[in-house]
């Protein structure tokens, strides 16, 4: 490819599906993602929400690297404040021993859930606070010099998984340039603080025996589609049922109800965090990816493909992978 694309894979649970169907999804999803050049994929921890099946990120990446073979997988990211160090530098070590070479570790600091998962997981309101300390006592057990006496992680010592630091503020950029890791921007849903954190991560960076060069990883939403107007058709139902699952309280919501919901203010905070997506024929996204990339000052693009059904997201791995792999054969061909 002209520039490195990977995946992020919510494993969404459409309305009548099962979590079987979706894990199943997730699987056809990597596989056509690894067949057509992707670099990784990545799974996202959430908790407490219904339509989405990949609050158990470790097990999905284990489910999904047995029946894959070259592509990387891993968490984008792990929400650090809910777990022990010690205890995803085990999963990780363990998932580094299955698929050696494979496996990445995206963390953050946000809890992935409500106040009430957050009580139910006994995740400390103030865990947060602890981000900075926690990622480096993570990387001290991965690389078997563990900060904490007598401890160490069994699996995991010494096995090097690389961390990405997750963020949507500034606060996770710093942290990744003082630490000279590699920066993931959640600009698929959060945009505001995008330009402002890669500026500054590109300018603080220091380098580190992970990485000698800053690295930038940009998200976005991505519907590519045959026609121009399918696009557009599958892109509004993804911004529906964004809309009902972040503001419908719970609620299967009728049409008019959503549409209600969406000429409201929460209909214009869907719209804002759906700001960096690309939509349309394999040109059409090809164009905008490449604008949103030059925007964002990214090394590395990954991509939701957003379609609501798992034919429309494999159309649309397929289709966006041929159009960016067509500029670079014409890039050499000049």
């Amino acid at each position: 490819m002209s520039f490195p694309l990977s995946v992020l894979d919510l494993a969404p649970v459409a309305p009548g599906e099962t979590v079987t169907d979706s894990i199943a999804a997730s699987v056809a999803l990597a596989q056509c993602a690894e067949q057509h050049g992707y670099t990784r994929v990545w799974y996202a921890e959430h908790h407490n929400m219904p339509a989405i099946a990949s609050s158990a990120t470790s097990v999905l990446i284990a489910h999904v690297g047995a029946r894959t073979s070259t592509i990387r997988l891993g968490a984008g990211g792990v929400m650090l404040p809910n777990h022990s160090p010690l205890v995803i530098a085990e999963q990780f070590g363990t998932l580094e021993a299955m698929y050696p070479g494979r496996i990445d570790l995206g963390v953050g600091r946000a809890p992935g859930s409500d106040q009430q998962a957050m009580h139910a997981m006994r995740t400390d309101p103030r865990a947060g606070d602890r981000f900075p300390q926690d990622v480096l006592e993570l990387q001290a057990y991965l690389a078997g010099e563990s900060r904490v006496p007598g401890v160490q992680a069994f699996p995991g010592s010494g096995s090097h998984v690389p961390l990405y630091v997750l963020g949507s503020s500034t606060f996770g950029a710093q942290l990744a340039a003082a630490l000279g890791l590699p920066y993931a921007h959640a600009s698929h849903f959060a945009p505001q603080a995008l330009r402002a954190a890669v500026e500054l991560y590109r300018r603080d960076f220091r380098p580190s025996e992970q990485l000698d060069a800053p690295h930038v990883i940009a998200g976005a939403n991505v519907v590519a589609a045959d026609t121009t107007a399918s696009a557009r058709e599958q892109f509004e139902v993804l911004r529906r049922r964004r809309a009902a699952l972040l503001f419908g309280r719970g609620r299967d919501l009728t049409e008019q109800e959503t549409d209600l919901l969406l000429e409201s203010a929460a209909g214009q905070q869907v719209d804002a965090m759906l700001t960096h997506s690309a939509v349309g024929t394999p040109a059409e996204v090809r164009e905008q990816l490449v604008d949103f990339r030059r925007y964002a000052d990214a090394d590395e693009l990954i991509v939701g493909h957003s379609s609501p059904a798992l034919e429309g997201r494999l159309r649309s791995t397929v289709l966006l992978a041929e159009a960016v792999q067509s500029v670079g054969r014409a890039t050499v061909h000049a």
